[in-house]
């Protein structure tokens, strides 16, 4: 009943939304019912009450012509294109056959092309395989798409704002759409690409993730913060850090560090909201500590104040390149793959704009730490 009504307030949103005003326009909600936003009871209900809220300040605006689920959304969801993912890979599935479905329509299309709108609903996962999608397909079938993720995961990271309410307000009040950068990793071994759109790293970071991943639905509570107290203490028993080689437009390292994130932008946050990159600066890295001093500074990525500390390093890249003499876990927006030694030299690097978002805005909550 939850999801049924989910997606009726949705549409119902969706039908009087002025963005791509003058064009057909179909949307398709891509859903994970596994997602915290719809499991946990007390945030379904303020969800809810949101949705209805927004439903109301929705009506006030025309309905639009030519407007309702694609045909894919009508398929596989039914009359409000509300689509479930069923396993690891169907959200990408979903968009593939949007985009092959835009495809066709442009090819017969002899008036506006029609505008295409994906809403994800999920955690970082559904909208990392909903954006990947988009990036492998051709520019012009691009241009007829935009992604709004709304935040109905856990930690809702990569989402375009921490709140539904605000979120929602995009759909009736849509900014100027801007075209988001990924973020790719690409191999000497030829292993990949791998991409990301919140964050990519390497090291401690990841190695986090992974055992999250691992061990997610076996743990209670919030198994992130249990496995960055556990790396703080047995990750360099588990993994070598050895001495990395960095080398960027602007910082060249050669020492051991614990991690290395790259964001596509600076302002962004990963494991429920830990600051790695909590100003203008897209690049952290973090050097090898002792244990006490690790435990010291664990705290601190929460609010951003590592920045100033002696052992991290920010700065604005959009390529590094690195070298490890030891294996590496990597981290792509949650999604984790293990780096070998004949992958290295490695590279993370900004893609060019690639995908329509509803406006960039400054997401990192106010009162933080002064920019850089």
């Amino acid at each position: 009943m939850a999801f049924e009504e989910f997606g009726s307030l949705l549409s119902e949103i969706l039908s009087h939304s002025p963005l791509a005003a003058g064009r057909p326009f179909f949307w398709t909600i891509i859903a994970n019912p596994k997602a915290g936003g719809f499991t946990i009871k007390q945030r379904w209900k303020k969800h809810l009450a949101q949705l209805n809220e927004y439903k109301q300040k929705a009506a006030n605006k025309p309905a639009r012509e030519l407007c309702g689920p694609s045909e894919t959304g009508r398929r596989e969801g039914g009359e409000t294109g509300l689509v479930f993912t069923k396993a690891r890979g169907h959200a990408k599935e979903i968009t593939e056959a949007l985009i092959g479905e835009a495809s066709i329509k442009a090819a017969a299309e002899s008036g506006k092309r029609p505008f295409y709108f994906i809403i994800t609903a999920g955690g970082d996962g559904t909208s990392l395989e909903v954006m990947s999608a988009l990036c492998g397909a051709d520019e012009n079938i691009r241009e007829d798409f935009a992604v709004l993720r709304l935040p109905m995961g856990t930690g809702n990271d990569g989402a375009d704002s921490f709140f539904l309410s605000e979120t929602l307000n995009l759909i009736i009040e849509p900014p100027e759409l801007v075209k988001q950068r990924a973020v790719r990793l690409r191999t000497a071994s030829g292993k990949g690409p791998f991409l990301a759109f919140n964050i990519l790293s390497v090291g401690l970071d990841a190695f986090v993730t992974h055992m999250t991943n691992k061990m997610k639905g076996k743990l209670p509570g919030d198994s992130y913060k249990l496995w960055v107290d556990v790396s703080a203490l047995f990750y360099d028993k588990i993994y070598k850090v050895g001495v990395m080689d960095v080398n960027s437009d602007s910082v060249t390292l050669n020492e051991k560090l614990l991690l290395i994130a790259v964001g596509e932008s600076g302002k962004r946050c990963y494991g429920s909201q830990r600051w790695i990159l909590p100003d203008d600066r897209n690049v952290c890295a973090l050097r090898q500590m002792p244990l006490l001093r690790k435990l010291a500074l664990k705290g601190l990525f929460s609010s951003g104040t590592h920045a100033d500390k002696k052992e991290a390093v920010l700065w604005n890249s959009s390529r590094v390149e690195l070298k490890s003499q030891y294996p590496l876990l990597a981290q792509m927006d949650g999604e984790t793959v293990l780096l070998e030694r004949n992958d290295f030299p490695a590279v993370i690097e900004l893609t060019e704009p690639a995908i329509n978002i509803l406006g960039k805005r400054d997401r990192r909550p106010s009162g933080l730490i002064n920019d850089a």
